[in-house]
């Protein structure tokens, strides 16, 4: 992972995500790319025709976002000096999830960090909105952090799967990735609601396991149970420090969001995660 993306809208929230940021990849060699994205204060046609530098009215969003961005780096290259990282910048006047699409287009990121909440994230739910545009539109996989979260080494990797849907090898090597880059151990889990495997569900899970033997891996399965209360329950009852989840229909993660507008209060996932975008179609 050489190239990643992180979004800030420089409340206390980013500056978290920037921080975990940090120290997780302390001893990659990587480049940061620190965005702010913008709209004017009020609606003009000349902004919408052309952007800022088509309008006769100076844009003080420009000027706010640039010393905003700089300070980031600043305060970065001061807390936590790293010869192996670069950064660079972008301020743009752009809708924060069609910028990041862009970026991943021509960057190349390979992920995307920011925090759980932006700055007016409401405290009850789970995930910001902007957060769940940008990892409902994204191209690479995104991790988020909550707002309480202290950094600590990542030696447990938690990553549900109902074995629905062949993964495709590009959508298993990031995870892959940052398993052997934080040396830790996985755990496939499988929450099973129903009657059982199918066949081709057994197929899917013995085509994941091949691409986990590199790594120090157990499968655990829970009988009688249902997602996502299963897979929290166990967070809770286990030492994970890392959550990863595909991002598809009647996913985990799609169904901790379902959860989020019907109970609201009180649900958090208090460890990081990562949404990884799946393009396969599921299977039965």
């Amino acid at each position: 992972m050489k190239t990643i993306l992180i979004p800030t809208d420089f409340s206390e929230n980013a500056w978290h995500a920037i921080s975990y940021a940090m120290n997780f990849f302390k001893d990659e060699t990587c480049t940061f790319y620190f965005l702010h994205t913008y709209s004017p204060a009020f609606y003009r046609m000349d902004y919408v025709l052309g952007g800022p530098s088509f309008s006769a009215i100076p844009d003080v969003g420009v000027d706010i976002s640039l010393m905003g961005l700089e300070k980031t780096v600043e305060d970065v290259k001061k807390t936590y000096s790293n010869p192996k990282h670069q950064y660079e910048i972008v301020s743009s006047f752009n809708t924060l999830t069609d910028e990041i699409e862009e970026l991943i287009e021509d960057k190349g990121v390979d992920l995307v960090v920011m925090g759980t909440q932006g700055a007016s994230g409401a405290k009850e739910v789970f995930l910001g909105s902007n957060t769940v545009f940008v990892i409902r539109k994204a191209k690479a996989p995104v991790m988020a952090i909550p707002e309480r979260v202290k950094y600590h080494p990542v030696r447990n990797i938690l990553f549900p799967s109902d074995y629905l849907t062949q993964y495709k090898p590009e959508e298993l090597q990031p995870v892959l990735k940052i398993a052997r880059m934080q040396q830790a151990r996985f755990t496939l889990l499988h929450v099973n609601e129903e009657n059982g495997l199918s066949s081709s569900q057994k197929d899917h899970k013995a085509h994941l396991e091949r691409h986990l033997e590199e790594l120090e891996y157990e499968t655990v399965e829970l009988d009688g149970q249902l997602m996502p209360d299963a897979v929290l329950r166990y967070i809770e009852e286990h030492p994970v420090d890392l959550l990863v989840m595909m991002n598809r229909k009647h996913s985990f993660f799609e169904r901790l969001l379902v959860r989020q507008n019907i109970d609201q209060i009180g649900f958090h996932v208090q460890i990081p995660f990562v949404v990884v975008p799946d393009t396969s179609e599921p299977s039965h």
